[in-house]
């Protein structure tokens, strides 16, 4: 009896010590994995696939009147109509002060970390900075539209390498500015000056330097920023140049095929969505959408179907399940049209032009109006569940929102607003 209650003892000592360890590692996991859950390495233009889909749940499904709650504002970055970008627990903008460049890194509560001068910008018209910072494995890649990209040590903020596309790259600038977000796959950098010679390069993301350089079409860029579809035979970087959609063998540059898109103003700053070997594109100024389809692997495309009414001038497009939601431009409403054969199912009035984004199933629409809508994707009707105005900010409506962790960043010239929406 006396060896069984020895057994016993040391038995129950042993699990007490076991249950104390679990204790431990679960007050460890309750530490760390949200840690993990938080951290997000890199960020770029409209999301993970840039076509607007923040890969985020449990959100709000209905806001509390007057909106959900502004955890925090920052004002005096100066003017701009740049996203936000957000990495490794810090929030990346810029913005234009007199004719300078200056990127300014917020911690997650809103206060300035830092303000750094990168160089010039554009002043021509609608001043203001235009091209999202882009973050990729502990750089900085900043473009502005007189056609230079700055490649910064994330740590530092100290350059690590510039690219001039007008002068290094025979590339042309354009009316309103070049504006470009930089595609980053792999070891790779895709840039457009537009040039005749050097329509689209491929760099070296660390050092600049020169991978390939394709002539392309031999026409400027145009306001947009490329994508990439790696599940055909041939990598690709599909971008919009002065009045087609252009697709690059994203290994040597070389064209793949390329579909005419025209408008009245050769003006597409949309970038393509791509979905299961089909490309949408949308444009403004009466260009329309259209549906196009990869074929031979993608060697070749052909068009499925084309709306000319949708016709989105620069606050991108959301695929919803079967259907597609945009504004117009010319036709000003609000689209929703079947992916599948371009049929409008509806358009509504009265809400001008928009920016819009999907998260957990809803749209989020941000007007130039100043009116931020929560919107369930409805094929029948534009089913708004909430709504609350932008009050703080300067000038237009113009930047795309971004979601991150559950917080709605909304910016507005010079002041960058966090909303609770989880």
């Amino acid at each position: 009896m006396k060896i069984i209650y020895l057994c016993v003892v040391k038995n129950l000592r042993y699990l007490q010590i076991n249950i104390i360890q679990m204790r431990k590692n679960f007050l460890l996991l309750a530490i760390f994995v949200p840690a993990i859950l938080l951290a997000q390495k890199n960020a770029q233009w409209r999301g993970e696939n840039r076509d607007g889909v923040y890969n985020e749940t449990g959100l709000l499904k209905q806001w509390p009147a007057g909106g959900p709650q502004l955890m925090w504002s920052y004002t005096g970055m100066g003017n701009s109509f740049a996203s936000v970008a957000i990495a490794n627990a810090k929030i990346y903008l810029t913005g234009l002060e007199d004719d300078n460049l200056f990127l300014y890194v917020l911690d997650m509560s809103g206060k300035l970390i830092t303000k750094k001068l990168i160089g010039k910008e554009w002043t021509t018209n609608h001043t203001g900075t235009r091209c999202t910072v882009v973050v990729n494995d502990g750089k900085l890649y900043i473009g502005n539209s007189l056609g230079q990209l700055f490649c910064l040590d994330e740590a530092t903020l100290n350059e690590v390498w510039k690219k001039d596309m007008l002068n290094d790259f025979d590339g042309k600038n354009i009316m309103w500015g070049m504006v470009e977000s930089p595609l980053i796959v792999g070891e790779k950098i895709f840039l457009t000056p537009g040039g005749t010679t050097h329509n689209m390069v491929a760099l070296n993301k660390n050092t600049g330097a020169l991978i390939w350089s394709s002539k392309g079409l031999g026409t400027t860029s145009s306001y947009c920023s490329p994508v990439y579809i790696g599940d055909q035979s041939i990598p690709m970087v599909i971008t919009a140049t002065l009045q087609d959609i252009v697709a690059f063998n994203a290994n040597t540059g070389e064209v793949v095929w390329s579909h005419p898109q025209a408008n009245q103003r050769n003006i597409h700053p949309n970038s393509p969505i791509y979905r299961d070997g089909m490309v949408f594109c949308i444009t403004g100024y009466r260009g329309g959408a259209m549906l196009l389809r990869l074929k031979d692997g993608g060697k070749a495309v052909e068009q499925v179907w084309k709306n000319p009414e949708m016709d989105n001038q620069m606050g991108g497009a959301i695929k919803a399940g079967d259907y597609v939601y945009a504004s117009g431009h010319n036709h000003q409403f609000f689209f929703c049209v079947d992916w599948n054969t371009g049929e409008t199912k509806y358009k509504e009035p009265q809400i001008g032009q928009t920016n819009v984004i999907l998260a957990d199933g809803m749209l989020y629409v941000y007007s130039d109006t100043g009116t931020m809508y929560l919107v369930k994707p409805n094929p029948d009707k534009f089913d708004v569940v909430s709504r609350f105005e932008v009050t703080l900010g300067t000038r237009e409506h113009w930047t795309h929102p971004v979601i991150h962790n559950g917080i709605l960043y909304l910016r507005h010239g010079d002041t960058l607003m966090a909303y609770k929406i989880k």
